[in-house]
């Protein structure tokens, strides 16, 4: 079972009011010794940022909107930190562009990473996928987080206690009733409500660790990419993906691996459960709502 984000989306040229035209002109006056390079979409395209291709080598990244703004100069500050203690590549950041030719928001120019997203026909040993996403996540546990970005506004409360999505969690469960087992569902969310905090010092996290944001190649995780959800705070957010992507052996294997704490896991379940349910209780495309009913029925039938 895959969930695919609904940020993940074929690339719309023009979309945000962001297409070519506008990098090009970006690149043309900020970075000139660039300006000869082709721009060309990428073939699958986020909502929080839209992203082309940069000659070869790089890759243009633009927030779509003020509130993934933050984020720009957050990786520029902290990937280079974050890098060289990570198990795979992450994106670089080789410059920080400025507001211009109309476009209000800093942006980006990385390297480019190759690799396909992550999908179970794509990886021959899901276990062992499951155990090398867990590597990387402990391993961006152990970098030293101080004066790393405190969960905030800037990564959209991730890292921080599930009580501040239960104003969200509650309406969806409201609008979710007869569609899915509101029940079992309200229980699993007072679970990780009642869950103790998270008990260690605040940690870094990716905030993001779903398919659409890991690279593989020959089967195997290459790169993980978009940090603009990363800080540092609860890691609960980075488990997410043991119901998203992973079911049966490969959850297990991922559980093992990733070594953390029962109440870890109980707020881990409300987290996904919370983003699983806003997204269905407002979707209207039946491809995306029926993923993301397969992802609540995981999270349930998992559930002690």
């Amino acid at each position: 079972m895959v969930y695919v984000p609904r940020n993940d989306m074929p690339h719309a040229d023009g979309r945000a009011g962001i297409d070519a035209a506008l990098v090009k002109r970006l690149i043309a006056s900020q970075f000139p010794q660039w300006r000869d390079l082709p721009v060309t979409p990428v073939e699958v395209d986020g909502w929080d940022n839209r992203t082309y291709r940069l000659g070869d080598d790089m890759s243009v990244r633009l927030p779509t909107g003020e509130g993934y703004a933050p984020a720009v100069e957050k990786e520029h500050r902290w990937l280079p930190v974050l890098a060289p203690s990570l198990p795979v590549p992450v994106p670089v950041s080789l410059a920080m562009g400025e507001p211009g030719e109309g476009y209000p928001f800093h942006w980006s120019v990385r390297r480019w990473l190759d690799g396909q997203t992550a999908a179970p026909d794509r990886i021959d040993d899901l276990p062992a996928f499951a155990v090398s996403i867990a590597d990387f996540i402990r391993a961006l546990q152990r970098i030293d987080a101080t004066d790393g970005p405190p969960a905030g506004a800037h990564c959209f409360y991730r890292g921080t206690p599930p009580a501040h999505y239960d104003d969200w969690t509650q309406s969806a469960l409201t609008k979710l009733e007869g569609r899915i087992d509101t029940e079992r569902a309200a229980a699993v969310w007072d679970d990780a409500l009642r869950a103790p905090a998270w008990a260690g010092p605040p940690v870094w996290f990716h905030g993001d660790i779903a398919s659409g944001n890991l690279l593989v190649d020959g089967g195997k995780l290459t790169a993980v990419i978009d940090f603009g959800g990363s800080g540092v705070g609860d890691p609960a957010c980075d488990l997410v993906i043991a119901w998203t992507m992973f079911s049966g052996e490969s959850r297990e294997a991922f559980r093992d691996a990733v070594d953390l704490d029962t109440a870890t896991w109980a707020r881990a379940r409300g987290w996904a459960l919370w983003k699983a349910l806003i997204t269905l209780a407002d979707e209207t495309d039946e491809t995306r709502a029926a993923i993301n009913h397969r992802v609540v029925d995981e999270i349930l039938n998992d559930a002690p």
